[in-house]
C-alpha cells in the first residue's frame, strides 16, 4: 500500500511538471506543445525499447493496439486540451479543474471495477471524498475571486478556459481506469515495458501532429491569438521551433523524459499495487505539485485560504487510503 502511495507521488511530482510548460511558453499554439512533447517522449523511448527489446517482443497486437489507444487520449488529447485551457485561464483555474480528478476516478471506478478490486462502502468513501472536493473548492473559490478582482480579467476567455479543462478530465478519466485494466489484467509484465510501450505508441502520431502543425503554422504565419494568454499575439510564429528554439526544444525533452516516460512509469508501479478506486484518489498530489509550481512562478505566497484547501486534500487523500475494498461477494466455505 505505501509502496505503492509513494510511486503515485513520485508521479504527481513529475506530472506537476506540465502545468509550467503552457506558463513558461504563452507565445507557443497548444498543438505544437502537445505533439513536441510527446514527440520528445517517443524518441526518448527509442533507446529504452532497445534495451528492453526482448519484453516489447511479447507483446501482442491487442498490446499495441490498446498502447495506442492511451497514447492517444490519455497523451496527446489530454495534453492538448491542458495547455489550452492553461493558455486562456492561467495556472490555478485548470489546475484546480484537474483536481476533481480523485473524486470523478474514485465515482467511476468503485462502481465500474467491483467486481475486481472489491467495493468501497459508501459510508466509508464519502467523508474523504467530500474532504477532497471541499479542498477543491476552497482554492477554486479563491481563485475565482481574484479573478473578479481583475478588470481587466476575459470572462469568456477563462470560461473557455474551464471548459477545455473539463475535457481534461474526461480524458484522465478514461486513460488510468482502461490502464489499470492492462496491467491488472497482466501482472507478469513490467510497468517499464508499458510505459516505453505507450512512448512508442506516441511517436508516429505526435510526428504527424508535429507536422501537420508546422504547415498550419506556415500557411497562417501566426501563433496563438490574442488573448490566448500573456505575451501571446498574432505575430508571424518563426519555424520550425519557435522564437525560442533552443529553450522549447530542453523544455520539452525535460517534460517528455520526467512528466511523460518516468511518470508514467511511476504511475504504472502504484496501479499494479494498489485497488482503481484508491489509486484514482492519489492523482491529487498531481494538483498540489501544480499548484506548488503555479505559485513558485507567480513569486507569492498562496492564501491562508489556499493552505487550509491544500490541507483537505492532504487529509481526505490519507484518510481514503486507510479504507480497504470488500469483496462483493463471500468466498465459499472449503467444505
Amino acid at each position: 500500500m505505501w509502496i505503492g502511495t509513494l510511486f503515485a507521488l513520485a508521479a504527481g511530482l513529475m506530472w506537476g511538471l506540465v502545468f509550467v510548460g503552457p506558463l513558461l511558453l504563452p507565445e507557443y499554439p497548444a498543438a505544437l506543445q502537445s505533439f513536441g512533447r510527446y514527440l520528445a517522449f517517443g524518441l526518448i523511448a527509442l533507446p529504452l525499447a532497445w534495451l528492453d527489446r526482448a519484453r516489447l517482443a511479447q507483446l501482442g497486437r491487442a498490446d499495441w493496439l490498446e498502447a495506442l489507444k492511451l497514447a492517444l487520449v490519455g497523451n496527446i488529447i489530454y495534453y492538448l486540451f491542458l495547455a489550452s485551457a492553461i493558455q486562456r485561464a492561467g495556472g490555478p483555474l485548470p489546475t484546480m479543474i484537474i483536481g476533481t480528478l480523485p473524486v470523478v476516478i474514485a465515482l467511476v471506478s468503485n462502481r465500474r471495477d467491483a467486481a475486481r478490486d472489491g467495493r468501497l462502502p459508501w459510508a466509508r468513501l464519502l467523508p474523504p471524498l467530500a474532504l477532497i472536493a471541499a479542498g477543491i473548492a476552497l482554492v477554486n473559490q479563491v481563485e475565482l475571486a481574484q479573478l473578479r478582482q481583475d478588470p481587466a480579467a476575459d470572462l469568456g476567455r477563462y470560461a473557455l478556459g474551464a471548459l477545455l479543462a473539463v475535457g481534461a478530465v474526461v480524458c484522465w478519466t478514461w486513460y488510468p481506469l482502461r490502464n489499470a485494466d492492462w496491467l491488472r489484467a497482466h501482472p507478469d509484465r513490467s510497468p517499464r515495458t508499458w510505459a516505453t510501450a505507450q512512448g512508442l505508441a506516441t511517436l508516429p502520431v505526435a510526428l504527424l501532429g508535429f507536422l501537420l502543425t508546422w504547415a498550419v503554422l506556415a500557411l497562417t504565419g501566426a501563433g496563438p491569438a490574442p488573448g490566448d494568454g500573456p505575451g501571446a499575439g498574432a505575430a508571424a510564429f518563426p519555424l520550425p521551433f519557435g522564437p525560442r528554439p533552443a529553450f522549447f526544444i530542453t523544455l520539452m525533452t525535460a517534460i517528455g523524459l520526467l512528466a511523460s516516460w518516468l511518470g508514467t512509469l511511476c504511475w504504472n508501479e502504484a496501479s499494479q499495487r494498489l485497488p482503481t478506486t484508491l489509486v484514482g484518489q492519489l492523482i491529487v498530489f498531481e494538483t498540489l505539485a501544480a499548484l506548488t509550481y503555479a505559485f513558485v512562478l507567480r513569486g507569492v505566497l498562496p492564501e491562508p485560504a489556499t493552505l487550509a484547501g491544500v490541507a483537505l486534500l492532504v487529509v481526505g487523500v490519507l484518510s481514503a487510503l486507510h479504507a480497504r475494498p470488500e469483496p462483493l461477494v463471500a468466498d465459499a466455505h472449503p467444505d
